[in-house]
């Protein structure tokens, strides 16, 4: 009898183990993320025009379909629905995993819509990537520095809006029927003045001003035009906001700084205290 029973209790014990590992692969979080990278890695390649009919590639692609339903299915099944879905991140998931799930479908049965649209579904999957935000050190507060430097950057951000609004009308009015590439309507001089605002190729503007006119001053006003621009949007409006921006994202190492040397002082005072008690000790 004990011999009968061992292997089916051997059996049962090793399956059991698989089962175990089996889950608990899916379940780990960085087996997901190098599995989301090498999908990664798999699509990039696809994108090549040599590699589109690579069939190791496609089946690679969809091999990586399977196991990111099979992820979900296993947290599912672990956490049950409720736990499963109380994670953003998981909500995420599935939601890509739901978008992913046609190209798979396409397999087995024809599908209404064009192939090029399971290209676009597979796109989809590369969002996932994001996942590696959550392997950051000190993500949170990275997150809410950025939040704090958002909020304080509103008031420059739409000081710019409104000084490229009003420098793309002025800008449109005066120079339209000159260079209409760059300002024959509002939305195409707003764009312009954006791109002088980078300093992103700003005199070839003004020198193709000059080339379309024959008056001299014309081109002297419209150089000494631009260069203001310049100045007003990109060397002091950007970098205004950028100050901004950047000693916002640095507010919290000024705050470790400033505890540090509180304490510090709180040290100092103690320690002058304790030598003046001395001194005072020795007199008597």
């Amino acid at each position: 009898m004990n011999q009968l029973t061992n292997p089916l209790i051997t059996s049962i014990i090793f399956s059991s183990q698989d089962s175990l590992m089996f889950k608990d692969f899916f379940l780990s979080e960085k087996n997901m993320i190098y599995a989301i990278l090498a999908s990664g890695i798999i699509i990039f390649f696809l994108y090549f025009p040599e590699f589109h009919e690579v069939p190791v590639l496609t089946y690679l692609d969809n091999f990586f379909v399977v196991l990111f339903v099979i992820e979900a299915i296993v947290k599912i099944r672990t956490f049950k629905l409720k736990g499963y879905f109380s994670s953003n991140w998981n909500k995420f998931d599935f939601a890509i995993v739901v978008l992913s799930l046609p190209s798979l479908i396409a397999l087995f049965l024809p599908l209404p819509f064009h192939t090029e649209f399971l290209k676009i579904l597979r796109l989809f999957r590369l969002i996932r990537l994001i996942r590696f935000i959550s392997f950051i050190p000190h993500m949170n507060s990275i997150v809410a520095g950025l939040g704090r430097a958002l909020k304080a950057s509103v008031f420059v951000i739409l000081a710019l809006f409104f000084l490229n609004f009003m420098l793309a009308l002025i800008t449109c009015h005066f120079y339209g029927h000159l260079v209409p590439e760059y300002f024959r309507d509002p939305l195409i001089s707003s764009y312009t003045i954006f791109q002088l605002f980078t300093v992103e190729g700003w005199n070839e503007i003004p020198a193709l001003i000059a080339e379309r006119t024959d008056s001299p001053v014309l081109s002297a006003i419209s150089r000494f035009y631009f260069v203001i621009v310049v100045l007003m949007g990109g060397i002091f409006g950007m970098s205004l906001a950028n100050a901004v921006f950047v000693d916002e994202m640095t507010i919290d190492n000024n705050q470790v700084l400033e505890e540090k040397i509180d304490r510090l002082e709180e040290k100092i005072e103690a320690l002058t205290g304790m030598i003046q008690k001395s001194q005072t000790s020795k007199k008597d």
